[in-house]
This record gives structure tokens, C-alpha cells and sequence, in this order.
């Protein structure tokens, strides 16, 4: 979709093109070159491996990888203190931040970053290092090392969110992805049990910098059940909002006193397979009852498709100009 936009457009960045109103800041590159071998081989030929030491493996499209993940092997706390996690809590990674930001406020634009773990601030950066079926397995028989990483990644997530609030930035990004379409994939039990606690401090840190920082949650899928935890903690945004397995109008009844919503057009729906009328057609509604009176920042839900028309794209644009205004 990124070449078609160029062709299309002549332009190379959508943000600029479109003038979206929120623009995203995040950390200069690491310095430091750690040696994860001892953790991955073998090593498939066509895989990478990022900072954290996961190896990804390319799948079909850009963003469909396979994983390695580089602590599927240890077994206790003290394996855990001898890997050599990245540095994303360096002063010299967030250089400059504080002038880029003041920057894009100075141009009229709001500005947002994450805690810069992979995929998830919490759950899927702990489970891209020890495995899906490992981590959620430590969760009931090997409570101690799931202590252990969800500590470390937390200490990581509070000094990244203080650096990232001094930087002025208006928009902390958390989240993790932790709803599939027919309901969580945890209980709720123990979702408040490992993660919410954590994701409160972390909260909590950045918000005692900046009081005024908005808190976006992330999570792809239905978890309606942890909404209200998530207000508790001190979330203000929740996104994306799929309406596949959540309905946006509803949500905005319920909990609208409490929470922004950014999203909520579909992107396994509305943006792939509706005609341009019924994409302008949901962008209508979503404005006059989730954007009724406010709290709404109208987007797809995930990245746009390849098998997304072009047409679609233009239609989603035009309709937020034509009827981009809160009754």
C-alpha cells in the first residue's frame, strides 16, 4: 500500500500528505552490539535480529514474521541476569527528543511515543523473549522467573515513561495485545494478577512528570472485561476499537465520560471489502455516536492491506472531511 501511495501520490510520507494531527517521536539508535548467538542458533539464513535479541523470520507480508525467541531456553531468575538486554533506558537514546518535540508543537501537532519494548510494553515484549506457550506456562508453574522478567521490563517501561515525559511529549503509548476476537486471551484474573499492577506503576511514573499526559492503552481484540481496570489505572485513550468484536457506539455509552477512542474503522471489514459509499457510510456513523460530543480519534484499526482500493483510502480522508465535525 506504501508503494501505491507513492505512485499515486508523488509524496513519500503519508503523515505530511494527509496532515495527520498526531505526529510520533522515538529513541536515537543503540551504540551497543550485544552478541545473541549463544541465544539463537541456529539461525535460519534469511532471519534478523533487533535489539532485543529476537529473531524474526519473514513471513508473507512485511509485518507476518515467525519468531526465535532468545530466552526460550532458560529455566530461572539467575539465566535471566545474565542476558544482555538493550539500552533503552540511556540517556543518549533520548537526545534531542525534547527539540523534536517542541518542534512539532511549535508547527500546530500533538505528539506521541511508546515505551520502546518490542510489540507491547509488557505481555508480548516478555513473550517474544521466552515464547507464548513458556511465558503463559511460567504464569501458573514458574511464577519466579515470570517475576523476574515482568519486573525487569517494568523498572525499563518506568524509566523510559520519565524520560519520555520530560520530553513534553503529549501521548504515552502503552499496550499490549492481549484480546482475540471472541474474548481475552488470559482470564481477567490473571491479567489484573501479572500485568496490571505493572502497567499502573509505569502509568503512574509518567504521570507524576507530567500530570497532564495522556495515556494511550493498546490492544488488538475483544477485552471488554479489563475497560474498567484500564480507567482505574489511569488510561484516557483506548485503541483501536474493532469493531468486529467490539462495538464502538456501545463502548462510547458506557465508558465516553472516562475514555478517548482512537480507531474503530475496520480494517478486516470496512477497509478491504466495503464499496467507497459504505466506507464514507461508517465514517458518518462512527462521528455522530462515537465522536458524539467529543473523544474520538477516527482511523483503521490496524496497518492498511495490500488488498485495500485506493479508492477506500480516499473515501476514508474525504468523509472525515466532509463530515469530520462533533455534533
Amino acid at each position: 500500500m506504501l508503494q501505491e501511495f507513492h505512485r499515486r501520490t508523488g509524496a513519500t510520507n503519508p503523515s505530511d500528505y494527509f496532515d495527520l494531527e498526531v505526529r510520533e517521536v522515538g529513541l536515537a539508535p543503540t551504540c551497543q552490539h550485544a552478541d545473541f548467538s549463544p541465544y539463537l542458533n541456529p539461525l535460519p539464513p534469511n532471519a534478523w535480529v533487533d535489539d532485543w535479541g529476537i529473531g524474526h523470520v519473514p513471513g508473507s507480508l512485511y509485518h507476518f514474521e515467525d519468531y526465535i525467541h532468545p530466552l526460550r531456553n532458560i529455566s530461572s531468575p539467575k539465566d535471566l541476569m545474565a542476558y544482555p538486554f538493550p539500552d533503552v533506558t540511556a540517556a543518549y537514546r533520548y537526545a534531542g527528543m525534547a527539540e523534536k518535540v517542541a518542534d512539532w508543537h511549535r508547527r500546530g501537532y500533538a505528539v506521541a511515543a511508546e515505551i520502546p519494548h518490542p510489540n507491547g510494553t509488557l505481555f508480548e515484549c516478555a513473550w517474544l523473549l521466552r515464547g507464548l506457550e513458556n511465558l503463559l506456562t511460567d504464569f501458573l508453574v514458574n511464577p519466579s522467573l515470570a517475576t523476574a522478567l515482568l519486573d525487569y521490563l517494568t523498572a525499563s517501561g518506568i524509566e523510559s515513561a520519565i524520560r519520555l515525559a520530560q520530553a513534553e511529549i503529549d501521548i504515552l503509548i502503552t499496550g499490549d495485545d492481549v484480546g482475540t476476537q471472541r474474548g481475552m486471551m488470559m482470564s481477567p484474573q490473571l491479567w489484573r494478577r501479572w500485568l496490571k499492577p505493572r502497567l499502573a506503576e509505569i502509568i503512574a511514573a509518567a504521570k507524576k512528570v507530567k500530570p497532564d499526559l495522556l495515556i494511550l492503552y493498546h490492544s488488538d481484540g475483544n477485552i471488554e472485561p479489563i475497560i474498567p481496570d484500564l480507567i482505574e489505572i489511569g488510561v484516557d485513550i483506548l485503541n483501536p476499537v474493532q469493531p468486529e468484536c467490539m462495538d464502538p457506539a456501545r463502548l462510547k455509552r458506557e465508558y465516553g465520560n472516562h475514555l478517548a477512542f482512537w480507531g474503530t474503522i475496520g480494517t478486516q471489514t470496512t477497509m478491504p471489502l466495503g464499496a467507497p459509499e459504505e466506507v464514507k457510510a461508517v465514517v458518518k456513523e462512527r462521528i455522530e455516536t462515537v465522536g458524539q460530543g467529543g473523544g474520538l480519534l477516527l482511523a483503521p484499526t490496524h496497518v492498511i492491506e495490500p488488498d485495500v482500493p485506493w479508492e477506500n483510502v480516499m473515501a476514508f480522508f474525504e468523509a472525515v472531511e466532509e463530515y469530520g465535525w462533533y455534533g
